[in-house]
């Protein structure tokens, strides 16, 4: 689920709050890092279990519908098609998620179930959903296009929601993005016969990753000392008063990654904290990043101090 870009960034945010206490690695920094990067398999799962919710929801409202004094033919015999949507359904009845969601604590839409009818409000008066229900396609793939549909349209810009997930952890504010796109994809390669356990993707691509993370956070806070001098020689006639702190924090990970980790290429290393830079510093500060990454790697390059494996690294 998660990329190397927001693995540093997470990183970039916890050494950034740690530049205020006390700066030193610990089993708690440690642990600190894992659980703001599992909090956004929570952050997955909540979103996975608001689907199966509005379906719930549908079949409450579909039987309430029935049983209306002056109920309409449409209401006696509404389309059943949402109710019956085989993804969702897949999802609904998905053992691994329904454990996990009970393991980690999560009946966050039974306890604010209003934010369901928010959005099972705007489904209902939307043209895809009306489209979906008379549309005379009704198999798997139609359902597929439908809920991928409804999840980009419908649930992730819904302001009221993301300002609700927002005020449960204000760190998933930029977890968002990573989260939907995992959950689209995710939803886009699904079949009728995935298995239950496809839709509990792991949170680390695999265990370099994870070993990346905790590597890259600890060395950079073990040299950061060393790393900031190393700034200093290169920001000689800048004032130092005018770099912005998270232009420190992010120098000092991009110098981090040319010398200890051999397999990353430099250039995508600078390009990742030039990106960086870009979303989270001053309007001025990507074009600093660059030139002060550029003039030490030219500088370690002649000292022979960036290892890099395999060809066409360095360049």
């Amino acid at each position: 689920m998660l990329n190397r870009r927001h693995i540093r960034l997470k990183i970039m945010q916890l050494i950034y709050a740690l530049k205020v206490s006390n700066f030193e690695y610990d089993g708690k920094t440690e642990d600190h890092l894992l659980k703001s990067l599992e909090d956004i398999y929570d952050l997955y799962l909540i979103l996975i279990s608001i689907l199966i919710e509005i379906q719930i929801k549908a079949e409450s409202y579909l039987k309430l519908s029935q049983q209306k004094h002056l109920a309409t033919s449409n209401d006696i015999n509404p389309s059943r098609k949402f109710i019956n949507n085989r993804i969702i359904l897949q999802l609904r009845s998905n053992k691994l998620i329904q454990g996990e969601l009970k393991k980690r604590k999560l009946n966050v839409w039974k306890l604010d179930n209003e934010y369901v009818d928010v959005i099972f409000n705007d489904l209902k008066k939307s043209d895809i959903y009306l489209d979906y229900l008379a549309s005379s396609s009704d198999d798997f793939s139609s359902d597929k296009v439908f809920v991928i549909s409804f999840f980009k349209k419908i649930v992730v810009p819904n302001e009221k929601l993301y300002n609700y997930l927002e005020d449960k952890n204000i760190t998933w504010t930029d977890d968002f993005p990573v989260v939907n796109t995992s959950i689209v994809k995710m939803l886009n390669k699904s079949k009728v016969d995935s298995p239950d356990s496809y839709f509990i993707p792991t949170l680390f691509k695999d265990l370099g990753d994870k070993k990346f993370a905790l590597g890259l956070l600890k060395l950079t806070i073990d040299n950061y000392k060393q790393y900031n001098e190393e700034i200093s020689n290169k920001t000689s006639n800048w004032d130092p008063e005018r770099i912005a702190n998270i232009d420190y924090v992010i120098l000092n990970l991009a110098i981090c990654e040319f010398l200890n980790f051999p397999t990353i290429p430099v250039k995508v290393t600078i390009n990742e904290y030039i990106e960086l830079s870009k979303e989270y510093s001053t309007p001025k500060s990507n074009v600093f990043v660059n030139g002060i990454l550029d003039a030490i790697v030219k500088d370690y390059s002649k000292k022979s101090l960036i290892i890099k494996e395999g060809r066409g690294l360095i360049e």
